[in-house]
């Protein structure tokens, strides 16, 4: 069973989800399928009651979900680390030499990415190329849309 790197931010979010679905959802559906059944007795017809089945169903296996990325957890304290190296934790400025456009990425867990908030997993080819890499170094990456070459411009940690 392999370990599941992550922050403690991000461990911290997957365990609140975890006590959200357990103490909250978790009863709002047991309460649905409750009422679902009291107001029609004929199941195999009841539109509502096979709907929060499903309901159930998913957050069961989030909760399942959860759980074992929460058991394998490594949190990792991103407060220690330091350097000028890419490695887990850290946040990279990327100069694409192909457009000359900036990029600002930190390198988390693959249950905390969100490039939205630009965060992406450490599993992703972007990080991969990253990874063991330092200030001013190029690196190219393999993308969809081809081949793309990136320089190093800062590695932070916070």
């Amino acid at each position: 069973m392999a370990s599941i790197p992550m922050t403690a931010h991000g461990h911290a979010l997957l365990e609140s989800e975890l006590k959200q679905r357990l103490q909250v959802e978790r009863p709002r559906i047991i309460e649905q399928i409750s009422n679902a059944r009291a107001d029609d007795t004929d199941l195999a017809e009841n539109a509502e009651y096979h709907a929060a089945q499903e309901q159930q169903e998913a957050n069961e296996n989030r909760i399942a979900e959860l759980e074992d990325m929460l058991a394998r957890a490594e949190v990792i304290d991103i407060s220690k680390l330091s350097g000028d190296t890419v490695k887990f934790g850290a946040t990279v400025t990327l100069l694409d030499e192909d457009v000359g456009e900036k990029q600002t990425w930190k390198i988390v867990g693959e249950p905390e990415a969100d490039a939205h908030k630009g965060t992406i997993s450490i599993t992703s080819p972007l990080a991969r190329a990253l990874i063991g890499s330092g200030k001013g170094a190029s690196v190219d990456v393999t993308t969809p849309s081809g081949t793309r070459t990136y320089k190093i411009a800062k590695v932070e940690w916070r």
